[in-house]
């Protein structure tokens, strides 16, 4: 009769526990628990009856198995750090004051306690409950749990998680969990594995994804580099010929006003009638000859006569893609450097930006003096003019 009553009692106390904890969970559980929540304790109760039956428990060992299983993560309605300790202190209070013997109370709290990461169960009814606290991960559902587990620590955390670091993380908590009871390994343990191949797969695929777009970003950003070095070097050698044709252009325009000063105006000078053109004729002359001079300074070639060797170009101090560097370097070593180049993108790149930087140069000294060449051409003309009108004045 006494047992009829007890177990009458115990039952009564489970219905009015697991009221008490869907209220709770219900009510004052934080929105962003997606996966420590309501449904969570459901499952881990399902998980630790069945277990229960399979290892063949007392049916005293059993309800304090599923009150332990009922309260184990209530303390997330206050904390997540050390929460077992909050749920167990929640599961004592509730149990003492329904006056369960602080024995069984003690067995309820320490079965709740060991649900703690890295806590190691000292007994069936421990093992039992950790055993269900993970029987997720033998569920055909296990990919959808995680994701709310996910979401959760995401919103917790305020940091975002990726695909494939998420599940790199789950596939190296599958690796170091065990199940403890002889059920669980029965019923669950293909199951696992399956998840975890499962995971293995998801993995590769992402990891194959991701290898994919970093050759595709970097096929793009070479791709990008290379129509920048190569339009840019367009532009230096397009800029170079036309201060070429200038400078020509000068030149030649010069070079005619020279021969005609030397075959139709310097004859004449012997004339006492010409002798006003002997100082235009001077000026003249004196302006085309240094426009001609700088016309030649401007298009005229600077090649190096360093000594490159195979040390500079593997510390970037030189530049063998231009001819001017690499003229007086071996053939072997030339071969060399261009194969250290290819193998070396950042020293290419680095060739090839001293290449821009240096053309750059030369096209700044070429712009200064062909600035210089016009200057003094159009001076020379004026001056030439004036004193023409000056001494045929003079002399008129």
């Amino acid at each position: 009769m006494n047992t009829i009553q007890e177990n009458t009692s115990i039952e009564n106390l489970l219905e009015s526990a697991e009221t008490q904890v869907m209220e709770l969970l219900d009510k004052q559980l934080p929105l962003s628990n997606y996966y420590h929540n309501l449904k969570h304790t459901q499952r881990v109760l399902k998980y630790a009856k069945r277990l229960a039956r399979e290892e063949n428990l007392s049916e005293k060992d059993k309800e304090l198995l599923e009150m332990a299983a009922l309260f184990h993560d209530t303390g997330f309605v206050k904390t997540d750090k050390h929460h077992e300790k909050v749920s167990a202190a929640i599961a004592c209070d509730f149990l003492c004051k329904n006056h369960m013997p602080k024995e069984e109370v003690s067995v309820v709290c320490n079965t709740i306690l060991a649900t703690e990461l890295k806590a190691e169960p000292q007994n069936l009814l421990e093992s039992i409950i950790r055993d269900a606290d993970c029987g997720h991960l033998a569920s055909k559902k296990y990919f959808e749990i995680s994701d709310d587990l996910k979401k959760e620590l995401e919103l917790k955390t305020g940091n975002e998680i990726s695909e494939l670091e998420w599940h790199k993380e789950n596939l190296s908590f599958f690796n170091q969990h065990r199940y403890y009871t002889f059920s669980a390994k029965t019923l669950w343990q293909t199951m696992k594995e399956n998840n975890a191949n499962e995971l293995k797969k998801k993995i590769e695929k992402l990891e194959k994804k991701a290898k994919k777009n970093s050759n595709e970003g970097s096929a793009k950003r070479g791709r990008g580099i290379e129509t920048l070095f190569r339009v840019q070097l367009t532009n230096h050698i397009e800029l170079s010929a036309i201060a070429d044709t200038k400078a020509n252009i000068l030149l030649s325009v010069n070079a005619i006003i020279i021969s005609v000063a030397l075959s139709g105006l310097v004859p004449r000078l012997n004339n006492s009638s010409d002798k006003f053109l002997i100082v235009p004729t001077l000026v003249l002359m004196l302006f085309s000859v240094a426009s001609v001079v700088l016309s030649v300074l401007s298009t005229r070639p600077n090649v190096s006569n360093l000594d490159v060797t195979r040390d500079m170009i593997t510390q970037k101090q030189t530049n063998i893609v231009f001819f001017g560097n690499f003229h007086r370097m071996a053939l072997k070593d030339f071969e060399w450097g261009v194969e250290y180049l290819i193998d070396n993108e950042d020293a290419l790149y680095n060739s090839l930006t001293k290449d821009l930087y240096y053309l750059g140069l030369v096209l700044a000294r070429k712009y200064k003096l062909l600035r210089i060449t016009y200057t003094v051409f159009m001076i020379g003309i004026v001056l030439s003019a004036l004193t023409f009108i000056i001494s045929y004045m003079a002399y008129a």
